[in-house]
């Protein structure tokens, strides 16, 4: 245990700290205001400097240089309300405390000076409007900072470029209803932006340019319809912001856009309705399409360079070009597409594009580029289109009827993609490769004539209906039967446990009868083997049994030759060929 004299002592320097303390704030004239917020600007007055030179013992607090103090209605205690400090060429650290004791305060500016701290905590500053951080050297967000800010109007946080990467903050939607200027520029900010911007009803003004933002813009961004100015401007990650900018068909009243330096792609809206005053930054981009659109008197300022527009005035495309980029539209106008497809003629620098010698285009190959969204009925436009190439990509939907009209088309490939739906009524003439979509279905034959192949087009049948129908019964019967032989192993492994020893020359029979059908592999099988080894493949193309090829099914024998025999019996009932 301690000493009593020890005890005595440490008692001692509590009681002297405490009042050194309590005679340092009651030597300076608070002006009403709670002990807690006089002890908090005394903290903040020693952390920062130079303030001490500014805020002096001898003058009111609430005289201070960018203290402002309202009055407490019928009593002689005052609060905190307003503090700005800005371009005061501050260094030093904001103390901990500042939301704990200035819980009245509606106003904060601390723009322009140099502090290196974490962010001052303004979560349950529930009277606070405006708050300006910008242009500091803070290091941290603390967590919760914008939580309880109910009344949270302005909010600058631009310019802290020390910031540790941080995402958008979803707790944003507890004060979406009265924010009305957003600005957090050169924050640090990544990753992509969250689907809550319908939750700002009044939201004027948003800045989130010289960031590292990436993936496609909310679609709530359409339902700020009281957006004056937005600037996503220069994200530095490798993807950027992309997709389309048609949102800003419904935010009339927009009055300055900058969205330059990123990837967003497809055609700019028509805003020729406009009246007010724009000033649109688009430069740098992937966008395409056009002509430019027409833009009024209203539109001060328009940059565009950089992107992919087929004329750089108003006036209509060629129809080539406007049918491509419907194309492309379909597909989510992807980079892919984009970067290529420029300017006024798509049979010069086109990629995946062959013209005829006359200018029409004679081949669109689309196969493997990874291209997601669907079909586009446009293709009908590309009247002298004769192959068309869209297999090995992600697709979903249907294929559209209107590529029936293409009389001069005599290859459509949609093979393995994710198309659904009826295959539309083409021309026999025509080849049609669909395999590898599960949920594509097969229409019956049309009166016309045609009909809706599901694999790569083949010979129309040569038997009448009711014949097929008969032959359809003994293929069958057919196929059992090979099926059976062709896996006799383990057949006669079963049936031996039925039969007596002495009946085991049945299997010698039926090896005997099987290889009267000769396809080139029974004439080296001995009588008394069931396993023949060949040093290459044998056989027909089409016929081949798969041990043949790979050795994981079975060893090859007389078996094979049943394989062989059984495709020729299916060619020859069916009436189409292997």
């Amino acid at each position: 245990m301690a000493e009593p004299n020890s005890l005595i002592g440490i008692a001692i320097f509590f009681f002297f700290f405490f009042s050194i303390m309590c005679v340092s704030v009651l030597s300076i004239d608070n002006d009403g205001l709670s002990h807690e917020e006089a002890a908090y600007l005394l903290m903040l007055r020693d952390s920062l400097s130079p303030l001490g030179s500014y805020w002096l013992d001898n003058t009111s607090m609430c005289a201070w240089k960018g203290v402002d103090c309202i009055s407490t209605f019928g009593t002689n205690s005052k609060y905190v309300d307003r503090i700005n400090l800005m371009s005061m060429g501050l260094t030093g650290t904001v103390p901990l405390g500042l939301n704990d004791s200035l819980f009245r305060l509606s106003y904060l500016n601390l723009a322009y000076n140099s502090l290196s701290s974490p962010m001052p905590s303004l979560a349950n500053l529930s009277y606070l409007q405006s708050v300006y951080l910008y242009s500091n050297n803070f290091n941290s967000i603390p967590h919760g900072f914008f939580q309880g800010l109910n009344d949270l109007e302005y909010i600058n946080l631009s310019n802290n470029t020390n910031l540790p990467p941080w995402t958008f903050p979803a707790e944003l939607t507890s004060i979406s209803s009265s924010l009305k200027f957003l600005i957090l520029s050169a924050t640090n900010l990544r990753g992509f932006l969250p689907e809550i911007f319908d939750s700002f009803p009044v939201l004027d003004t948003l800045d989130l340019s010289e960031n590292n933002l990436s993936g496609l813009l909310p679609k709530s961004f359409a339902k700020l319809r009281r957006f004056r100015a937005l600037d996503l401007s220069n994200q530095k990650g490798k993807t950027k912001l992309l997709g389309t900018i048609q949102f800003l068909s419904y935010s009339p009243e927009l009055s300055y856009v900058n969205l330059e330096g990123n990837s967003f792609q497809g055609s700019i809206p028509d805003l020729s309705n406009r009246t007010d005053p724009l000033d649109l930054l688009l430069a740098n981009n992937r966008l395409t399409g056009g002509p430019l659109p027409i833009f009024n008197d209203s539109t001060t300022e328009v940059t565009f360079g950089g992107n992919g527009f087929c004329l750089n005035h108003s006036g209509p495309c060629d129809y080539r070009v406007t049918t491509l980029l419907q194309v492309a539209e379909a597909f989510g106008y992807p980079f892919l597409l984009a970067k290529s497809w420029r300017r006024n003629n798509p049979c010069q620098g086109w990629d995946f594009i062959t013209c005829h010698n006359n200018g029409n285009i004679r081949t669109v190959n689309l196969t493997n580029l990874n291209l997601m969204g669907a079909i586009s009925p446009a293709f009908q436009n590309l009247t002298d289109l004769y192959q068309l190439y869209l297999g090995g990509n992600k697709l979903s939907g249907s294929i559209p009827e209107s590529l029936t009209t293409l009389q001069h088309l005599k290859i459509l490939d949609v093979s393995n993609n994710n198309l659904s739906g009826n295959i539309p009524p083409f021309s026999n003439k025509m080849k049609l490769v669909t395999a590898g979509n599960a949920l594509l279905r097969q229409s019956q034959p049309q009166p016309n004539g045609t009909h809706r192949p599901s694999a790569p087009a083949s010979r129309p049948s040569l038997s009448p209906p009711w014949i097929q129908g008969i032959s359809m019964v003994g293929v069958g019967v057919i196929v059992i039967f090979i099926a059976i032989v062709y896996d006799q192993r383990r057949c006669f492994s079963l049936l031996q446990r039925m039969i007596r020893k002495k009946e085991a020359f049945v299997e010698q029979k039926v090896d005997e009868l099987l290889k009267s059908y000769d396809f080139g592999l029974a004439k080296i099988c001995k009588m008394d083997e069931s396993i023949v080894s060949i040093l290459g493949i044998r056989g027909t193309s089409g016929y081949i049994a798969p041990e043949m090829f790979s050795r994981m099914y079975d060893g090859v024998s007389h078996k094979s030759d049943v394989y062989s025999y059984g495709m020729l019996i299916l060619e020859m009932i069916g009436g189409r060929k292997n």
